[in-house]
């Protein structure tokens, strides 16, 4: 006869509800990041329990962005946390940023794509191919929050080709006159200024910073999502918008300028991706622990041992994998076919995580009781957007033998 205070065929409601924080570390990987590293880790991981996993559940169910959250975000630092001190940023290294994203995605995905976007996607190009002046313009603003950016590559017929897109400004005496659209675009319904990719008369891609207000430049948000739910995404529309020619990104020249912001950002996702792998093991891990059938927790069946080996296993792997390519990045030394490895594999594993641990919950794993239904909403995603599943696959093929097979 088992004791009254354990839960039979109800859901748990003690560890599994309090949701406490436990990362699983079976290689001590800890012992690999330095002070200042654990420091960051533990003021992020304080900050999402605090602040993004007591309201994540609801705002995902109503498909709302918590907007509140961006300044929240730019007081802990997150916005920009490797641009240099003097234009608002951290002055982190690279493996900083990835445990900071890593923690923020453990809390939800489109928390996590709102910080990528405005460090990696806005933030990075501003820095990397802008003047002084606009450094000092917009990236104090955004590193605060008062600020919010977007990035707009993808459109409505150029996914994974951007260099096909249709986007184009033309030059006058005193400006330029861009024209297009641009979809799928996180952050855009309430962005200020956007990161806009188009070609210029001689076909050559740049890059330019259009600022909200401008005449001719609408956003409109997209709806019916069923996949991060809380992130807020839209269409970005340019009907003769009148850009001024500082606004210009001087150093960007042709599709590489674009793509160097993408590794910025998949790099981040790789982190991110370990993250919410690390909430739906834990979570499996907890009910297994609690949950009785047969007169015995459900942890004590091999089967179940056997799916909680391999998540564990999968998500070693991913953080051996972020470390490496962490210490490579920042060195300088980090290839974008390493960075894709690393996107790619560590979206997998982490939808399998999630399979496997909403498996382990039965019929609770699809409630909002529990985060795994949502994360692995999510990672439905992560795997497609900053590069498909295949397109990465590709990019390493390309590295692998020289020969890029997405080019006609």
């Amino acid at each position: 006869m088992q004791p009254a205070s354990t839960p039979t065929n109800r859901q748990p409601s003690s560890a599994a509800k309090a949701n406490p924080v436990e990362a699983p570390d079976f290689y001590q990987l800890d012992d690999l990041f330095s002070a200042e590293h654990l420091l960051v880790r533990s003021s992020i991981r304080d900050f999402v329990r605090r602040e993004i996993s007591p309201i994540i559940e609801e705002c995902a169910e109503r498909a709302e962005f918590p907007t509140q959250i961006i300044k929240k975000f730019g007081q802990i630092g997150a916005f920009g946390p490797t641009i240099p001190v003097e234009y608002g940023g951290g002055g982190l290294d690279s493996i900083s940023y990835g445990l900071m994203m890593q923690e923020i995605e453990r809390g939800d995905s489109g928390m996590r794509s709102c910080v990528s976007v405005q460090s990696s996607l806005v933030m990075y190009p501003i820095w990397r191919f802008g003047t002084d002046e606009q450094k000092k313009k917009y990236l104090p603003g955004l590193a605060s929050g008062e600020l919010v950016g977007c990035f707009g590559l993808t459109e409505p017929g150029h996914g994974s080709d951007p260099g096909g897109m249709e986007t184009s400004f033309t030059e006058t005496s005193s400006a330029y006159i861009l024209n297009g659209a641009k979809m799928w675009i996180t952050n855009a319904p309430i962005a200020d200024i956007a990161i806009v990719w188009a070609k210029n008369d001689q076909g050559k891609i740049r890059g330019l910073i259009v600022e909200r207000g401008m005449e001719g430049f609408t956003t409109s948000e997209i709806h019916k999502k069923w996949s991060l739910r809380a992130s807020i995404t839209g269409e970005l529309v340019f009907q003769d918008v009148r850009v001024p020619k500082e606004n210009l990104l001087p150093e960007t020249s042709g599709l590489k300028s674009p793509l160097q912001c993408l590794d910025q950002a998949r790099y981040g996702i790789a982190w991110g991706a370990v993250g919410a792998a690390m909430d739906c093991y834990e979570t499996a891990r907890r009910y297994a622990l609690e949950r009785i059938q047969f007169n015995k927790p459900i942890a004590a069946f091999q089967l179940l041992q056997k799916k909680l080996a391999e998540m564990l296993t999968d998500i070693t792997k991913a953080q051996l994998v972020c470390w490496r390519l962490g210490v490579l990045k920042n060195e300088g030394r980090a290839t974008t076919a390493q960075i894709s490895m690393a996107k790619r594999d560590n979206v997998a594993l982490a939808l399998r995580v999630a399979r496997e641990s909403r498996q382990i919950l039965g019929g609770m794993g699809i409630t909002g009781d529990f985060p795994i239904m949502r994360h692995l909403m999510n990672l439905e995603s992560v795997v497609t957007y900053e590069g498909t599943h295949d397109i990465h696959l590709l990019i390493m093929g390309a590295d692998i033998t020289g020969i890029p097979a997405f080019k006609g």
